[in-house]
C-alpha cells in the first residue's frame, strides 16, 4: 500500500483550511489562535486538578493541529513570506517550552513532586535551542535538513498528539515522563544532525 503524499495531520489541515482562502482569515491569525490553544492549556496544567488537566490536554492537541492549519493556508492563498515562516517555527517552539513548564508545576504539587518539575524545566528549556538549530538547519540547508522522519503517514513530532488519549484514560505523568525524556533525546539528535550536515558542508568545500 503507498503511503500518503504527506502526514495525516497535514492532510487534514489542506482539506480543512480551503474555506478560508478567500477570507479575511490570514495564516498569522492561525498562527496566533495555535499560540493562544498552546498558552491557555500551559497554564491550566500548572494550575493542576484533573478537570484542568483533561481540558489543558484537549487544548494542546488542538494547538498542535492547528500549527499544520497557517503553512497550509499560506501555501494554497499564495501568502507565503520568510516571516510567516519564521513565526511558524517559533511558535511552535514556544508551545512546546510553555507545555513541559507547565506541567511540570503543575507536577510539583501533584504526583512527581520536584522531580517533575525538575524533568519540565529541563525539557521545556531544552526547546529554545532545538529551535535555534532548527532554523539555522533551515537557512543553510533547508527543509531537508530538519525535516522529522516519517513513517506509515506521520512524522515524529505527530506522537504528542498522544496527550489526549493517554491523559485521559491513564494519566499525565504516563505521557510527561517519557516524552520530557524523548525531548531530551531529541536536543542531542538535532545536536548530531546540525554538526553531520556542518561536517559534510566542510567535506564538500575541501573537495
Amino acid at each position: 500500500m503507498p503511503q500518503p503524499e504527506m502526514p495525516y495531520d497535514q492532510r487534514l489541515a489542506r482539506w480543512l483550511v480551503r474555506p478560508l482562502i478567500r477570507t479575511p482569515v490570514q495564516p498569522n491569525h492561525l498562527t496566533a489562535l495555535s499560540f493562544l490553544f498552546g498558552i491557555v492549556a500551559s497554564a491550566l496544567f500548572a494550575f493542576g486538578g484533573s478537570a484542568h488537566v483533561n481540558l489543558a490536554a484537549g487544548l494542546y492537541v488542538l494547538a498542535v493541529f492547528t500549527d499544520h492549519t497557517d503553512g497550509e493556508l499560506a501555501r494554497q492563498s499564495g501568502k507565503t513570506s520568510p516571516l510567516g515562516h519564521r513565526l511558524d517555527f517559533i511558535v511552535g517552539g514556544l508551545n512546546y517550552t510553555l507545555l513541559f513548564c507547565g506541567i511540570g508545576i503543575g507536577q510539583w504539587h501533584g504526583q512527581l513532586g520536584a522531580v517533575g518539575l525538575l524533568l519540565g524545566l529541563a525539557a521545556g528549556l531544552s526547546n529554545p535551542f532545538i529551535l535555534r538549530l532548527r532554523l539555522r538547519l533551515d537557512e543553510r540547508w533547508g527543509k531537508q535538513a530538519w525535516k522529522h522522519p516519517y513513517f506509515g503517514g506521520f512524522e515524529l513530532e505527530d506522537f504528542v498528539y498522544l496527550i489526549g488519549p493517554i491523559t485521559w484514560t491513564l494519566g499525565l505523568p504516563y505521557f510527561f515522563v517519557p516524552y520530557a525524556l524523548g525531548t531530551l533525546g531529541y536536543l542531542v539528535w538535532t545536536i548530531v544532525e546540525y554538526r553531520r550536515w556542518d561536517r559534510r558542508d566542510a567535506i564538500d568545500g575541501a573537495a
